[in-house]
């Protein structure tokens, strides 16, 4: 419960700056047993069986999703959730079968879904009876009641105007931005980048649109486009901002490896905000992220289906918020997110 709380806590603290174990839960891919409808409980509400299916378990984000939706289940024994995901995130089939199968099974009352493919899951979903929930990833489809995520633009935005701070106070002048992108049309992606060009040129800064550098999120091609960046600007950036923290981190090690005296004082910016970033901010090979709180998201996904089976009124679209990482504050980040898996 304390780990919930202080989740919570810090994405309602973020939320206002800006404005303005285990008895219930099960890792198990196989369906639970259908009970038919739900069982009323003296409380009022049901005995509710949910389905979350992930992107993937296989990486570290997603162990906090996992982690998450368990724990709901742990505070409410009435709620049992079956956390699932295929092996990867390019496990298209794997996961499409997960849905098809859970969806037919009838065992559960609500599924809540991260979609690896959001237009297939939106095919997947359309003669569904059930409510249906969005994780992470948007599903555009009038079947979802929810969805439950980080505000990737707003996220952004707020990590870029600390960024433009950093720069300020690093001595820069002419604080210009150069972002090294994700996937070129991707959702998240676009998101992001718009928070990120928001946030550099209402705080002081020159987000060049004309430069943005396509990685697919990955480091290795980051390496190769910051020091595409390092040739065409020998005069040194004061902002390299990323779509995630493996691009950002590759981005550094390629400008420390260069040895430029013009990139030393360069802030690099992140988003997700993992325990390996958060590690290499505390030993100065990066500057800062915007973490995501997945453990969170999870959490409220959950809490928001049950509110939804019980009748109760709940939003469109729920923001489990972001912390802005930097040297200050990545070692609780770090204490924080090992917490989640016991470590």
């Amino acid at each position: 419960m304390k780990k919930r709380l202080f989740a919570a806590l810090l994405a309602g603290a973020v939320a206002l700056s800006m404005v303005a174990c285990g008895g219930g839960g099960s890792s198990s891919s196989a369906p639970a047993e259908d009970k038919g409808s739900a069982e009323t409980t003296e409380a009022g509400g049901g005995s509710y069986k949910i389905d979350v299916i992930c992107k993937t378990l296989s990486s570290e984000y997603w162990t906090y999703i996992k982690a998450g939706a368990e724990a709901y289940a742990k505070e409410h024994p009435e709620v049992t959730v079956d956390v699932k995901g295929p092996p990867s995130e390019t496990s298209y089939d794997e996961q499409m079968n997960m849905i098809q199968t859970d969806l037919g099974s009838g065992a559960y009352d609500g599924y809540i879904i991260a979609p690896l493919q959001a237009d297939t899951a939106a095919t997947l979903i359309a003669d569904t009876d059930k409510p249906v929930m969005a994780l992470d990833s948007a599903i555009n489809s009038d079947k979802v009641i929810s969805f439950i995520g980080t505000g990737n633009e707003e996220a952004a935005k707020a990590g870029a105007a600390a960024a433009v701070e950093a720069a300020k106070a690093a001595g820069w002048t002419d604080i210009k931005c150069i972002e090294i992108a994700g996937v070129q049309g991707d959702g998240t992606n676009t998101a992001r980048m718009n928070g990120y060009i928001a946030g550099i040129n209402e705080n002081g800064g020159e987000f060049l649109e004309n430069e943005i550098h396509y990685a697919n999120a990955v480091a290795d091609l980051a390496t190769n486009e910051m020091e595409g960046i390092m040739s065409s600007h020998p005069e040194g950036i004061a902002i390299i901002c990323a779509n995630n923290d493996d691009m950002a981190l590759a981005a550094a090690n390629a400008a420390a490896k260069a040895g430029l005296d013009t990139y030393k004082n360069t802030i690099f910016l992140g988003f997700d905000g993992q325990i390996p970033a958060a590690e290499a901010i505390l030993e100065g090979k990066m500057t800062m992220s915007t973490a995501q709180n997945p453990y969170n998201m999870a959490y409220m996904a959950v809490e928001t289906m049950v509110k939804h089976l019980n009748g109760e009124q709940v939003d469109p679209v729920v923001d489990s918020g972001y912390t802005i990482i930097t040297k200050d504050n990545a070692q609780e980040h770090i204490d924080t997110l090992k917490s989640y898996s016991g470590n």
